[in-house]
């Protein structure tokens, strides 16, 4: 008989109100949200200089909106610079808001079993966009932007689904840093203009 198996399932002396977790966090998600940003003015959009470029973030996990599922951010190319080169599982979209450039992307051969290997392939793709352009990235693609102009400023607009790191596949690295990239840079308007015309030093 089935209940034979009860010398095992009748096993635990734990005790933990998990159902009744779920319950309550459903009851208080309208009063919770109801404190989340539906509006989210510029100054309330931190900037960072991080190791994929100059980002202004506009919606994210941390920043306590009432998105669920998407980040994005708005990152600026200084003139003739590039961003970070980096990978991710998740696709991603980017809206050219100004400027002229090209994207490079490498395909990646995956292969999940126990474990996660990835392997870039040997061809590079180049993709010329320019202002009014969306910028694909499909899955799991090494890729990276480029500002082809000398004289002015890229500003891509980057979309990306939180999902992915719902289910345990935040796969996020950086294989190139910024060259505009330093830890702990504290960004001000009169820096950030500096950038956007051209002006800052790279740093050695």
């Amino acid at each position: 008989m089935a209940w034979s198996e009860s010398k095992a399932w009748l096993q635990g002396l734990a005790n933990q109100e998990l159902y009744q977790n779920l319950l309550d966090d459903a009851a208080a998600a309208p009063a919770r949200n109801g404190k989340r940003k539906k509006v989210v003015h510029p100054h309330e959009m931190p900037w960072e200089m991080s190791r994929q470029g100059l980002l202004k973030h506009l919606l994210n996990e941390q920043m306590n909106t009432r998105m669920e599922t998407v980040d994005a951010y708005m990152q600026i190319i200084p003139p003739g610079s590039r961003s970070g080169k980096h990978r991710h599982l998740a696709e991603e979209c980017l809206y050219v808001v100004e400027g002229r450039g090209y994207d490079l992307h490498q395909d990646c051969d995956v292969e999940i079993t126990d474990t996660y290997h990835w392997k870039a392939q040997d061809e590079v793709k180049r993709y010329e966009w320019e202002a009014g352009d969306v910028i694909y990235i499909p899955p799991n693609t090494i890729h990276q932007h480029f500002n082809a102009d000398p004289d002015r400023p890229v500003r891509l607009i980057s979309a990306i689904n939180r999902i992915y790191q719902k289910f345990g596949l935040n796969d996020l690295e950086q294989l190139e840093d910024a060259p505009e990239y330093q830890p702990g840079l504290e960004l001000t308007p009169e820096l950030i203009q500096q950038y956007i015309t051209g002006k800052v030093k790279q740093p050695a």
